[in-house]
């Protein structure tokens, strides 16, 4: 009889904590909350941090993270690398970096994986053409519905950028999602990498199919976002790079936009 009221007492405390707090406190401590993993490769040996917490050098392997955003970077001497890389539950994620000493000649991509059909590819620079296993598809970004499930060779190319070509493996009943970074090829590096600025131009903000345009630390659509701005937003150009604008933004703060969303405005 104690035994059978020690389980009583047991269940009736299960009870109490899902109507006071939900199902996530006692997933928590059965054990069961949802994890995801994350495999972080680079070209040569280099710290990893993840959000901010250092976690050993490349090649990465960690799968009891909880699911979400994490940022996560880099670093080898004087190469830097940093971008958020989302985490899906049941998943494995993967960054995987040519890291080099500037961030136009530094190339990569992040894998991952979300419930769903097909493959999602975002280049930058954007409208990079993309073939898989020799077929042609059209230019980034782009989904792709008619892959069959297993592994694929994508490869991506654009005038003035060496080509990157990726092996994925794409599951049943999940999106494959690929964000590549492409390298300019240092054939034209010193001739299209960085145009002067000599005056204040500014740049106008397109409209976009967010209803705004992230701001990011560096010229990669997997860096860090430090800001947003909104269609018609005037701001103060600074730099041009292939694909990107670097700005500056009303409170001083300095970033870069993808030029595909941005006008510059006539003198």
């Amino acid at each position: 009889m104690r035994k059978a009221g020690y389980i009583l007492l047991i269940f009736l405390s299960l009870i109490l904590i899902l109507i006071r707090f939900g199902t996530k406190p006692l997933m928590d401590v059965l054990g069961l909350t949802p994890r995801a993993g994350l495999r972080v490769e680079a070209s040569q040996e280099a710290s990893v941090s993840i959000n901010n917490q250092e976690m050993g050098k490349t090649p990465f392997q960690g799968e009891d993270f909880k699911p979400g955003d994490y940022l996560v970077v880099l670093k080898k001497d004087d190469l830097f690398w940093q971008g958020y890389v989302k985490l899906n539950s049941g998943t494995l994620s993967v960054v995987n970096r040519e890291l080099a000493s500037n961030q136009a000649s530094s190339s990569g991509e992040i894998i991952t994986l979300q419930k769903g059909i097909g493959v999602t590819i975002i280049s930058n620079p954007s409208e990079s053409e993309v073939s898989v296993d020799g077929k042609s598809y059209g230019r980034t970004p782009i989904q792709i519905t008619d892959l069959s499930s297993g592994e694929h060779l994508f490869l991506l190319s654009h005038n003035n950028f060496l080509k990157r070509s990726i092996k994925a493996v794409l599951a049943p009943d999940y999106n494959l999602n690929l964000i590549v970074d492409l390298a300019i090829s240092s054939a034209d590096f010193t001739q299209v990498a960085t145009v002067p600025i000599e005056s204040s131009p500014q740049v106008i903000i397109k409209q976009t199919p967010t209803g705004f345009l992230r701001v990011r630390a560096s010229p990669s659509v997997g860096s860090a976002e430090v800001g947003r701005v909104s269609p018609g937003d005037t701001l103060t150009l600074l730099e041009e790079i292939p694909s990107w604008y670097k700005i500056r933004l009303p409170d001083g703060k300095e970033g870069y936009i993808s030029s595909s969303y941005a006008d510059k405005k006539s003198s």
